[in-house]
């Protein structure tokens, strides 16, 4: 194995240092991670000469402008002598016990197809929307199987780099959703010091605070403009708090067939806490028999919505809410809803005043419909979305415990607690 002489910034040598399957470097501008990616790349190659690494970039423009150059640059950088085929985008190197480059956009992820890498790096990953970037991500590890000649356990490793978009794919598989194989390194912007003096102020005044965080801390923050629940901070508002044996149940729900919707809360001293969450339950009678089940040995109360007083999910004479006492649980309705305003100023007002905390790890869906349901062109809540049942549900329990009052001598919502 060829040696390499690298120079790195702490976050960038705490994330070579990484020996998970796959890696994510989670950076604010400036923080390297072009840098980072060229070095763990030249790093992978030196393993044997039959490796070929994998380079990925979202288009092609930068793959031609930012990918190939840095790594050519890096290649000249430590005396290895290479040929950038334009036409096939590959860098040949002629050196020994090093192995060559292939270049891809992720633009088309059906086109990552015809070839096996040895270890594989992609750039900007978080740009992609998120059904795109999940699909290109595994069509990259998918590619990236090869076996290369010198190397008897070859480890396939995958590695991405980004600057955090919202909650987007990489937050949800290296945070919402991680495992032992996935691991993550997040680095500020001033962890560079190689940066101009003024760089980092001057960015702190072109952004808002939610963009400072995102793009100079390197926090996965909620970047979603006119966001409805805007009280809502995954990390302030986070709870780790879980069901406890026998204790009693509060659950909202929402009506839809095939997409029933349910948040479960447990109270505690300093307020409600969503500790679970029902998703794609088909109808009342299957969320009965799921509750019973689940829930066994626990005293359940029930906020639904109102309409299901005279609304029906099944072929049946009788409404979902009568469906609910016939199983044997609480029901606490009104005779209809409140306004869609006054049920979101309840939530607002719970959550900036510390009434109102969510299990992220166990309501992972409450959590993403919280952060991203925005207003419509009209100034009303946005229903194409698909974030609106989740929300529903998470808001009847608190409006009928905490409703919003308004003085008969002003026009002003007040929450009261």
């Amino acid at each position: 194995m060829r040696t390499l002489k690298i120079q790195a910034t702490e976050p960038q040598a705490r994330f070579l240092a990484l020996t998970a399957k796959y890696r994510l470097f989670c950076a604010g501008f400036g923080a390297g991670k072009s840098e980072a990616m060229a070095n763990a790349a030249m790093i992978d190659a030196c393993e044997s000469t039959d490796t070929l690494i994998g380079l990925y970039a979202p288009t092609y423009d930068l793959v031609r402008l930012i990918t190939a150059p840095r790594i050519t640059s890096k290649l000249t950088q430590h005396g290895i002598a290479h040929n950038y085929n334009k036409s096939e985008n590959v860098i040949y190197t002629s050196a020994p016990r090093f192995g060559d480059f292939i270049l891809r956009t992720l633009d088309n992820p059906e086109r990552i197809v015809g070839y096996e890498t040895y270890k594989a790096h992609c750039d900007e990953l978080d740009t992609l929307q998120t059904e795109h970037a999940r699909n290109a991500w595994n069509q990259v590890i998918a590619r990236n199987r090869q076996r290369p000649n010198g190397i008897i356990d070859p480890f396939n490793q995958a590695s991405a780099y980004t600057t955090p978009e919202g909650f987007r794919f990489c937050h949800e598989r290296w945070v919402a959703k991680k495992t032992d194989s996935y691991s993550i390194v997040q680095a500020a912007s001033y962890s560079n010091p190689f940066l101009p003096p003024d760089y980092i102020d001057s960015l702190r005044e072109s952004y808002p605070a939610n963009l400072v965080d995102a793009y100079i801390e390197g926090r996965f923050v909620n970047l979603t403009s006119g966001t409805i629940y805007n009280n809502y901070d995954r990390e302030r508002c986070d709870s780790h708090e879980t069901i406890r044996e026998n204790e009693p149940l509060f659950i909202g729900q929402d009506f839809n067939v095939g997409a029933m919707a349910s948040t479960v809360y447990v109270k505690r001293p300093n307020g409600w806490h969503a500790v679970d969450q029902l998703t794609g339950v088909y109808d009342t009678p299957e969320l009965c028999k799921v509750l019973k089940e689940r829930y066994q040995g626990h005293k359940i109360t029930i906020y639904p919505d109102a309409s299901g007083n005279s609304r029906k999910t099944v072929n049946a004479s009788e409404s979902d809410i009568s469906l609910l006492k016939q199983a044997g649980f609480t029901v606490k309705v009104n005779a209809q809803n409140p306004r869609v305003k006054d049920r979101i100023l309840s939530v607002n007002g719970a959550l900036s005043q510390g009434k109102l905390w969510v299990n992220a790890r166990k309501c992972p869906d409450v959590v993403s419909c919280l952060e991203q349901q925005a207003y419509d062109k009209n100034g009303e809540p946005d229903k194409q979305g698909g974030f609106d049942h989740q929300n529903d549900a998470t808001g009847y329990p608190i409006v009928y415990e905490m409703p919003v009052r308004k003085p008969a001598s002003s026009g002003i919502a007040m929450s009261m607690f």
